[in-house]
């Protein structure tokens, strides 16, 4: 008895591959472009010396390649001021965008995880925070400051630091999605203190979340400029973009040096810690923004 067995039929499986999109392809690319040519052009003209850079084109080196010069005049000019703004700016961070971070942790988890009356209201108070750009409130700020007579000291850069609306909100909704409510309680059933709790159980999962924050607040203290110069008046409290801008205006003055290629070095080297970071944080920072944005 002979029987043939008919070929099985091999299934197909088709792969959606996205569609290219030459539209889309172009606008990023100019935004690539638009992002990626300041810093290329920063990066060449801080290779070049004085003469070279206001004679020879910009996208372009110079006839000396002056950087490590440039770099050694940096930061031994004037009594090697640049390295005072660094270790102001270093000290703003710390305080500044450490506390607020760490502000953020609390409050986050607190609003995301407890109930009390007046929630709502909270939520809606931190949602117009988050509207309501920094530079509106610098001068109310430097009004109740000077009354305080906190002004020309660190404490009126490191205290509105302090406060980050954006940070508050973001570590309340990854606070919402990163821990789930049966954990909280199977924790509390075993005993487990408040204080234990969040320290052993919850900072572990927060970590992606404390991460994108923490970034988010050290760029936008890193950054910060106008309020440095409404607050400060004395040179040696300035953080690094209030001081590479008092070099840059010293042309302007009378009797003044032009050290535009001292301005372009010391920006060279005040990005240089902002890159690193992101670098050997973007895996946290990455899985930070994506958290919540799938679910099962």
């Amino acid at each position: 008895m002979t029987s043939t067995l008919a070929p099985r039929k091999r299934k197909s499986y088709s792969v959606d591959r996205p569609r290219r999109s030459v539209t889309l392809t172009i606008v990023t690319s100019v935004v690539l472009l638009y992002s990626l040519v300041p810093l290329v052009w920063l990066v060449i003209n801080a290779t070049k010396t004085q003469g070279d850079l206001l004679s020879t084109f910009g996208l372009w080196f110079g006839g000396d390649f002056a950087l490590w010069d440039n770099i050694v005049t940096t930061v031994t000019y004037d009594d090697g001021i640049f390295m005072r703004w660094l270790g102001n700016t270093v000290f703003y961070v710390a305080l500044g965008a450490g506390g607020a971070t760490a502000l953020a942790i609390l409050g986050g988890y607190g609003l995301a995880k407890f109930n009390f009356p007046g929630k709502r209201w909270v939520f809606a108070v931190v949602i117009g925070a988050v509207a309501v750009p920094g530079t509106a409130l610098a001068v109310p700020t430097f009004l109740m400051f000077s009354r305080m007579g906190l002004t020309n000291t660190p404490w009126a850069v490191i205290i509105p630091s302090l406060i980050s609306p954006f940070g508050l909100y973001l570590m309340w909704t990854f606070a919402q999605e990163a821990i789930p409510g049966e954990l909280l309680e199977a924790a509390r059933v075993d005993g487990a203190s408040e204080a234990r709790t969040f320290g052993q159980i919850c900072l572990p999962l927060l970590a992606p979340g404390i991460v994108t924050v923490l970034l988010f607040t050290m760029v936008a203290t890193w950054n910060n400029y106008f309020l440095p110069l409404i607050m400060l008046k004395d040179p040696t409290w300035y953080p690094l973009t209030l001081g590479l801008n008092a070099w840059n205006a010293q042309a302007a003055t009378a009797g003044g040096e032009a050290v535009f290629n001292l301005v372009i070095t010391g920006s060279v080297l005040t990005i240089l810690p902002l890159i690193v970071v992101f670098l050997l944080l973007q895996r946290f920072w990455q899985s930070g923004l994506a958290t919540g944005s799938v679910k099962e």
